[in-house]
């Protein structure tokens, strides 16, 4: 058995057709075939249901891609852990970000190839449900995501920051004066949201929803950046995560009022599969992490912009 064929199989699996897992694979479509046939005599077990296309995978199968994948990540463990005996953490780092922490990944990214030069990474934009499969598949190093979320199963986690909410509104508009929002004060606001399906919007919802009102956006967007582009006119309002200012910031001629908080605010972490080996790039990024406190930085970026802007003395 070769390692060549076991990641042929991973390939089929992740691609779910053979062409393409031939592409990803950089070889014929009868060479992936033939590999993974010669696999099956090898093992003396079926791991393909074969039909005129892929059909999936025996139940059999499915056992080889479990342990295809475990052997291929001890295969990269050895690499990895080579390559710093040598001169220095190498690789790249896979790490899947939720939407709504894309903006906050860069406090953890960039000390992490400062202090790893010769290391990559490659950041992706992820559901948490894709964080979850892609982690199972030994797809991702880490992830940062909701610690909350019950798609993560058998899951190593390590909180970085509490989200806080925020309402961000023009200085001139009915909410801008007050100390502090209500959410069911703003519910009625010509709001601009992110849409159902992202979990930060289902989380505001239930907020709303325990505030006694359902609230119903002018404005519904699946990026952070597409709201922001509409905050910018200074026609609406929304509800913001802190770790956005980190990013965008408050654009010229809004406000941001602290939102009243909940018992406890939805929590962003690490998360790394519960699984060995943990790869040594993860490693070195929850090293950092529990080295550094991204909470207290986001924290320290919103005082700033809660505090009074300064007053010019006369001359």
């Amino acid at each position: 058995m070769l390692l060549r064929q076991l990641e042929y199989l991973v390939a089929l699996a992740r691609e779910q057709h053979f062409a393409r897992a031939a592409d990803a694979c950089h070889v014929s479509q009868p060479s992936l075939s033939a590999a993974i046939r010669k696999l099956e005599r090898e093992l003396d077990v079926p791991i393909v249901q074969r039909g005129r296309r892929f059909e999936g995978l025996t139940p059999e199968g499915e056992r080889v891609l479990v342990w295809a994948h475990r052997i291929l990540a001890e295969r990269d463990a050895l690499t990895q852990d080579l390559s710093a005996m040598r001169g220095g953490l190498t690789g790249t780092l896979r790490l899947g970000v939720i939407p709504t922490a894309l903006t906050a990944a860069s406090l953890l990214t960039t000390p992490f190839c400062e202090r790893h030069p010769q290391a990559r990474v490659r950041l992706e934009s992820l559901s948490s449900r894709e964080i979850s499969h892609r982690l199972t598949e030994f797809e991702l190093d880490a992830a940062m995501t909701y610690l909350d979320d019950d798609e993560l199963l058998h899951a190593r986690k390590t909180p970085l920051y509490e989200e806080r909410y925020l309402l961000l509104t023009p200085v001139d508009g009915e909410s801008a004066s007050r100390t502090e929002a209500r959410w069911r004060d703003i519910a009625d606001l010509p709001l601009c949201l992110l849409t159902p399906d992202m979990r930060n919007r289902r989380i505001m919802d239930e907020f709303f929803a325990d505030d006694g009102v359902t609230v119903l956006p002018a404005v519904e967007t699946d990026t952070v950046a597409g709201l922001y582009v509409h905050l910018m006119s200074r026609r609406w309002s929304s509800v913001i995560s802190h770790a956005w200012l980190h990013m965008f910031g408050v654009p010229e001629g809004m406000r941001v009022v602290p939102m009243a908080r909940p018992k406890r605010g939805p929590r962003i972490g690490l998360v790394i599969a519960d699984r060995s080996p943990v790869s040594m790039q993860a490693r070195a990024l929850l090293q950092l992490a529990g080295e550094m406190s991204v909470g207290d930085a986001l924290d320290a970026l919103l005082k700033t912009y809660l505090s009074p802007p300064p007053v010019n003395s006369p001359h």
